[in-house]
């Protein structure tokens, strides 16, 4: 899943200013008002700032990010729903966000279906039974980092960057006790390997589910991007590689046994995702639809579960009040308290962002930035640009920014701003949900410091990614 912190596009506060004042324009049967020279507008861009400046602070002041979003999202369209009612334009604004839910409601489902599943393998011990299978397996600390690594882009094509580089992280966390220096090296591996896997594709970031869910590219097409991703995760690791000392890290000797029922849990995910892509492969149904009938999989099978569960537990005692016994109850999922909590609020974050974004654009700024950007830089260089501030900004809005302009580009190009905002935030620490995830992890260890120290290596990695899908997808643009 994806990403989180920072500002939206710092120039645009500064180019406003020049702008001619508020006209009227028509789109579509809706007729609509540019704001971007208006005090409303300049409101809503403050509030906007100062929301992601309060997100990006989240470590410091321990204010969930889904808090301060949420309310400039309510602000923000309140202030358009009372300038249109005084133009004498009632209606527009219920309109505008009405898509605006609509587009969130999408994600949200396909979402909440995928963190569902992964809590359920989470619950049953499949990610701890790795774990524990590469602890006790004698390996050198250099083998771990290429190893964790590479489980990373592997694995987040599937479970998405943040639940990937969290698991992974717990991993590394086990094996380095003792061993700042690996633990930080890892995890800022794991964090650009994470990044880079889930760029090529739909389901592993949030950036590349909305590509996909809007059509623009399809579901095959994003594999075009796995030797430019893998080029991004490689350079970097092979650097940093050198770093890593060949001694090998003791094991406390934990044994964990994957759970009855694992391996299933394992095979109806897979089923979940052909069934999310045969609906919009071939039914030309949103993929959150077969997301949902996925989830009824999952519903079914826990069900047997429970209702199975004495017979297997040969004279275990069940007890309803313990939560692994209740998976497929009508609460089952309420078993993860703790990822759940975290989980909803990122949801929530995602609902505020969207909302924020979309006002902004029904203002009229996503226009003047898309303008800016493509018309006057070009889209080779908008797109480059749209990956570094996807470092700073975060890449949710920054892709939902550019998904809301839908700038006239050639499908190379579209594919291009898929790979950059996907793997520019691996740039900062704090450009994506999954190094954000990790400074909490691996705090005081995984710093914003200590990957910036790094920066340049992995600008390195990206400058070749790119480099390297203009060789082998050239025929796109």
């Amino acid at each position: 899943m994806t990403g989180l912190p920072r500002f939206f596009y710092p120039l645009t506060a500064f180019l406003v200013l020049f702008l001619p004042a508020c006209a009227f324009a028509s789109t579509g049967q809706t007729e609509t008002l540019d704001l971007t020279s208006s005090p409303v507008g300049y409101i809503a861009l403050l509030l906007f700032g100062i929301a992601y400046l309060l997100v990006m602070a989240e470590e410091v002041t321990h204010l969930r990010k889904s808090k301060p979003v949420l309310l400039a999202a309510g602000i923000i369209w309140i202030l358009i729903a009372y300038v249109y009612t005084q133009n004498d334009l009632p209606h527009a604004a219920g309109i505008a966000i009405r898509h605006n839910i609509l587009e969130y409601a999408e994600l949200f489902f396909f979402l909440l279906v995928a963190m569902t599943y992964i809590n359920a393998m989470e619950e049953r011990l499949v990610f701890q039974t790795l774990r524990t299978k590469l602890v006790t397996a004698g390996l050198s600390f250099r083998q771990l980092f290429w190893i964790t690594g590479a489980l990373s882009f592997v694995i987040s094509p599937v479970a998405d960057n943040l639940t990937t580089a969290l698991l992974m992280c717990a991993v590394v966390m086990a094996l380095g006790k003792g061993k700042a220096k690996f633990v930080s090296l890892a995890c800022i591996n794991i964090v650009v390997a994470a990044n880079a896997g889930g760029a090529f594709s739909p389901f592993g970031d949030i950036t590349t589910l909305m590509v996909w869910q809007k059509g623009i590219v399809s579901f095959s097409e994003f594999f075009a991007l796995f030797l430019p991703s893998l080029v991004n995760w490689i350079v970097p690791a092979v650097i940093m590689s050198f770093a890593i000392e060949k001694s090998k890290p003791e094991s406390d000797g934990e044994i964990v046994t994957m759970k009855r029922g694992g391996i299933i849990v394992i095979f109806l995910f897979l089923m979940t995702i052909i069934t999310a892509v045969s609906f919009h492969n071939f039914l030309h149904l949103p993929p959150m639809a077969g997301m949902m009938m996925g989830l009824s999989y999952l519903k079914f099978y826990g069900f047997y579960l429970k209702k199975t569960h004495n017979r297997q537990a040969k004279g275990v005692v069940y007890d309803p009040e313990k939560a692994e016994e209740r998976v497929g109850d009508p609460v089952a999922f309420d078993i993860f308290k703790k990822v759940a909590r975290a989980e909803w609020d990122t949801l929530f974050f995602f609902y505020g962002v969207i909302l924020c974004v979309g006002g902004l654009g029904f203002m009229g700024y996503l226009g003047l930035v898309s303008n800016i950007m493509y018309g006057s830089w070009g889209a080779t260089t908008a797109n480059i640009t749209v990956g570094v501030l996807s470092a700073i900004v975060d890449n949710i809005p920054v892709m939902f920014a550019v998904l809301t302009m839908l700038p006239d580009m050639s499908h190379g190009q579209w594919l291009l701003v898929t790979l950059t905002a996907g793997v520019g935030g691996s740039l900062l620490s704090i450009g994506s949900a999954a190094g954000v995830a990790l400074m909490g992890q691996a705090r005081g260890i995984y710093t914003f410091g200590a990957h910036l120290k790094w920066t340049p290596v992995i600008a390195l990695g990206y400058a070749a990614s790119i480099v390297t899908h203009f060789l082998v997808n050239g025929d796109k643009f």
